[in-house]
């Protein structure tokens, strides 16, 4: 069985944000407010059920899905597109691969002691946040 990621966790560090919201074509405009905040994630863990919801005082985008089931994701409050989303576990690394108009797009989260890892990749660009556990 994975680990359990459930809880909320706050943002305490990003590295190469810019440019990986760049590869996503978003504003510079955008980009520097969004490199402005300190989102919260909050990761609900119910078997093969996962909500993940991000949060922050200019937008909130939430993930609604089963491990493992291909779904259309609308990243319309992110960036505008739509692509075919699949979630499954590598080992205790939760993986998601977004397959549509940019390549190597996707995500990885796993845990280290109350820190919760997020790499995120878009075409060449590779961001990390780091997120410390609240409750």
């Amino acid at each position: 069985m994975p680990v359990d990621l459930t809880g909320t966790y706050a943002c305490v560090s990003h590295e190469n944000l810019d440019a990986y919201l760049k590869a996503l074509d978003i504003n510079v405009a955008l980009r520097k407010v969004i490199c402005l905040l300190k989102p919260q994630r909050e990761l609900i863990q119910d078997g093969d059920h996962m909500i993940i919801k991000t949060l922050s005082t200019f937008k909130n985008y939430i993930m609604d899905f089963q491990i493992g089931v291909e779904f259309e994701e609308d990243l319309g409050a992110i960036d505008g597109r739509k692509c075919k989303t699949t979630v499954t576990w590598e080992g205790d690394v939760l993986v998601c691969v977004q397959r549509g108009e940019k390549k190597n797009r996707g995500w990885k989260h796993w845990l280290e002691d109350d820190l919760l890892y997020m790499e995120m990749t878009a075409e060449d660009a590779v961001s990390r946040q780091i997120f410390q556990k609240v409750k």
